[in-house]
């Protein structure tokens, strides 16, 4: 009786500390709610700074304003399919998070990945993509940044990819969406 009563407290506690590792957030756009699993036991120093951003309000308002499709980027040897969101770089209330390559964090851009936005590495602030399909070109090494070390993915999708594939199909100008998805809210479940 004592080692079951052991054993089960032992599964709670191990369920309770995993489950603690992952957040759970909910973008709520115009067209949608997005739920999404924030990995911040793989890429902690890229949640954190999502997630003071998240506290703030700070996503309240914004949009989902790019869309990347096969189509739309002919310029672009190497392909890729995200949408992209978030507030303007210029807006940032904190320091940049510092570059967490899918070397170190094991997460890869696959279908429904979060990943952020960025120019140099270390420069990633408040924008942030969604991937459509698997983006290995987006990965450390990939091509689609010069420098190779490719994007910090800090999430997935777990609900909600049919209103990321609506937005990547609304009409855009050179990858701008003509009409910009509202970002409601983005809160912590």
């Amino acid at each position: 009786m004592k080692l079951s009563c052991f054993l089960v407290l032992a599964v709670l506690m191990f369920t309770s500390c995993k489950q603690d590792k992952r957040s759970m957030i909910e973008i709520k756009t115009d067209l949608g709610i997005i739920v999404a699993e924030l990995y911040t036991d793989k890429a902690p120093k890229t949640c954190a700074n999502f997630i003071q951003y998240i506290e703030q309000q700070a996503y309240d308002g914004a949009h989902f304003y790019r869309t990347v499709r096969l189509d739309n980027q002919p310029e672009n040897s190497v392909k890729i399919e995200v949408i992209q969101g978030g507030i303007d770089p210029k807006e940032a209330m904190f320091s940049p998070a510092e570059h967490e390559t899918t070397k170190v964090t094991g997460v890869l851009h696959e279908n429904g990945t979060l990943s952020m936005a960025r120019y140099e590495p270390g420069t990633a602030t408040t924008e942030f993509f969604i991937c459509i399909g698997r983006q290995p070109e987006l990965d450390f090494g990939g091509k689609r940044n010069p420098d190779g070390q490719g994007f910090a993915a800090f999430g997935r999708v777990t609900e909600g990819m049919d209103i990321v594939k609506a937005i990547q199909q609304l009409k855009d100008e050179d990858q701008m969406l003509v009409h910009p998805v509202t970002i409601q809210s983005i809160i912590i479940k």
